[in-house]
């Protein structure tokens, strides 16, 4: 099942004013519309985030079930689903392989860039809401020179890996 944030859901994560934990919050941004329930779970398992959650923001309106592209779900929907009408354009999407390859890559490298800026205190405070707001990798790959002048050479090694490697 694939999610994807309503227009509330954007204007809430945008001002800010979700009710959701800090682990939701998290969750919440990853869901893109791209990403299946199952890969934004295993992203974020180290958070402890379960299909409960998923469930609280979906109750909540803040993201509605996309259909695949020939109308058949792999797993019923949760409880309450609202559904969109319209499945995305699959020729406006890369290919599966390059799409998972760049989902790993963001999957890896989102928890290091978000430790990293949060590391940093207030004089980086807007930068780590810059990398909570980065939806996928090529987002994530553009802030990483402000990320490497803001922490250092040593400590953005990590976050490069898992980035480019």
């Amino acid at each position: 099942m694939i999610y994807v944030k309503t227009e509330s859901g954007q204007s809430a994560l945008l001002s800010r004013s979700l009710a959701l934990t800090p682990r939701q919050r998290s969750a919440f941004i990853m869901f893109d519309g791209k990403r299946s329930m199952q890969d934004v779970l295993k992203a974020t398992e180290g958070l402890g985030i379960t299909e409960d959650d998923v469930v609280h923001m979906v109750t909540r309106g803040l993201l509605v079930l996309i259909p695949t592209a020939d109308g058949a779900e792999a797993m019923a929907p949760l409880p309450g689903d609202p559904v969109i009408a319209a499945a995305p354009d699959p020729l406006e999407n890369p290919p599966q392989s390059d799409r998972q390859d760049a989902q790993a890559h963001y999957s890896k490298a989102y928890p290091i860039a978000t430790r990293l800026t949060a590391g940093l205190g207030l004089r980086g405070f807007l930068l780590n809401l810059a990398v909570e707001a980065a939806g996928d990798l090529g987002k994530l790959r553009e802030l990483a020179p402000k990320i490497e002048q803001a922490v250092g050479p040593d400590k953005f090694r990590e976050l490069e890996n898992a980035l480019y490697g």
